[in-house]
């Protein structure tokens, strides 16, 4: 069921009205939030919700067992049985045929042909962000940093949690589970702010995201008759579409989850703002950003073993980040071309200052700061376009077409994969958003909304969803669903 279906549309209200039905009875609430979790899910495929159960008795089992348990050797049997179960689920359905392709390709080089088939495989839905989120559990339970519940239903809640199930953002269990305990009482203005969240959320993901996928599906999935510019814009369309589409999702989960009184943490923060790629990774996914620096970086042996070992550890963490987002070489080489750039940076940085600092250009004056965004945004840019390319032979071909201006017939670009009227309203909403987010980095929108007198605010939310309503996008099942789906 997708955030911006008819079915949702008529879900999550009665969702909404029932979950304050039963709101003040914990263990009525925790299990009518697990039932609805699990039509969400199997609305898409019932027969992938065993998956999420299997996990959910494990690691609720396991859990319990390492709070109870002080032999290190069992604890550790604990662990591994967790981490064979969840990571052997994700293995198995995301990575079984990238290791037999890649496994095939390797003999190849040697002359050796291999007649190995690989599988017909369908990817479940969001299996890499629960499986993180059950993980963080165990292993904080494992090293003593939570204690595990005995409330078997508040944990398949909050596993199975529907608002941030299929696409994050990836919550830890010491922050969301405890809020399975508490009861909470209606409060108009969180409401308020929730609905507010997920239509900011809707804006992002049908007015700009799905209006420059026609774009971008276009160059991309027809990469011979194009060249320069068509990929230049393609792609940084492309860079706009995957951030409105992704923190789209996330807006309209953190606003689902705070209309029933949770809170779910921030995914995003303006990251096409940042000045560094080290900054962008602070404002970017959030959630597994810290994931990863917790639960890899970290155990890795982190920066406590000199520098040169800081570098491989934040490489390897980018390569393993690359390979959680898809089983392709394309997403291997995006992650490696960030590793390598967060390790420059890291290792040049003083150098790289003083230098800067010598001809006045630094992030304290606004030439500086815009000269810094902008080359930020071309390096993001460029690996994007490994992520997107539908194969690595796609993706080289557009790197090299990137730069041939002259070549091929001339295109209008404002008719590639839409009419002219679409391309500007493309551009306007954008610019639109960018507004929206420098203001709301000062100063919450939600907040200056609420100061505002009856007529105002009624008036914004008119034109809002009429906005929506009139200029949002509604395609098919395969062109409406989100990007992350497939993660």
């Amino acid at each position: 069921m997708f955030f911006n279906s008819l079915d949702f549309a008529i879900f999550f209200p009665i969702v909404f009205i029932l979950y304050w039905v039963f709101s003040q009875n914990l263990k009525q609430r925790n299990a009518f939030i697990l039932i609805v979790s699990y039509i969400f899910y199997g609305w898409w495929n019932w027969k992938f919700l065993s998956l999420i159960i299997i996990s959910s008795f494990v690691d609720y089992f396991v859990g319990k067992k390492l709070g109870k348990e002080e032999n290190q050797k069992k604890r550790k049997g604990l662990l591994i049985l967790s981490l064979f179960v969840n990571l052997g689920f994700l293995i198995y359905f995301k990575y079984f045929n990238f290791f037999i392709e890649s496994f095939v390709d390797a003999f190849s080089l040697f002359g050796k042909e291999l007649e190995i088939s690989t599988l017909e495989i369908i990817l479940p839905v969001g299996i890499s962000f629960y499986t993180f989120q059950t993980l963080s559990y165990t292993v904080d339970i494992y090293k003593k940093k939570f204690q595990p519940t005995n409330d078997m239903i508040a944990f398949f809640a909050f596993v199975a949690f529907f608002p941030q199930l299929v696409a994050g953002p990836i919550e830890r269990a010491s922050h969301l589970l405890p809020q399975f305990f508490e009861k909470y009482k209606f409060n108009y203005q969180q409401v308020k702010s929730g609905l507010l969240l997920m239509l900011w959320g809707l804006f992002k993901k049908m007015v700009i995201a799905d209006r420059v996928a026609l774009l971008v599906n276009e160059t991309y999935n027809n990469v011979g008759s194009y060249y320069g510019m068509e990929f230049v814009v393609g792609t940084i369309f492309f860079a706009f579409q995957i951030y409105c589409d992704f923190s789209g999702y996330s807006d309209i989960a953190i606003g689902a989850a705070r209309t029933m009184g949770f809170d779910l943490m921030k995914n995003f923060d303006s990251p096409y703002f940042s000045k560094s790629i080290t900054e962008f990774w602070r404002r970017w996914h959030i959630s597994l950003s810290t994931w990863f620096r917790d639960y890899v970086y970290i155990p890795l042996g982190g920066s406590r073993d000199g520098k040169y070992r800081t570098y491989l550890n934040l490489f390897l963490v980018f390569l393993i980040s690359g390979i959680w987002h898809g089983a392709a070489m394309t997403f291997v080489i995006w992650g490696a071309v960030h590793g390598i750039i967060i390790v420059l940076e890291k290792a040049t940085g003083s150098f790289r200052k003083n230098i800067f600092k010598t001809i006045k250009l630094t992030k304290k004056n606004i030439v500086g700061r815009l000269f810094f965004m902008t080359v930020t945004f071309i390096i993001v840019c460029f690996a994007w376009i490994f992520f997107r390319a539908n194969s690595l032979k796609d993706a080289l071909a557009i790197v090299g077409k990137v730069f041939a201006f002259d070549k091929g017939e001339k295109t209008v670009i404002s008719e590639i994969g839409m009419d002219t009227p679409n391309f500007y309203a493309a551009l306007i909403f954008i610019a639109l958003m960018i507004v929206f987010e420098i203001i709301h980095k000062r100063k919450s929108m939600v907040v200056t909304l609420a100061k505002q007198n009856i007529v105002v605010r009624w008036s914004f939310y008119i034109i809002a969803a009429l906005i929506l309503v009139t200029f949002g996008i509604y395609g098919s099942y395969d062109e409406s669903q989100f990007i992350y789906f497939q993660f």
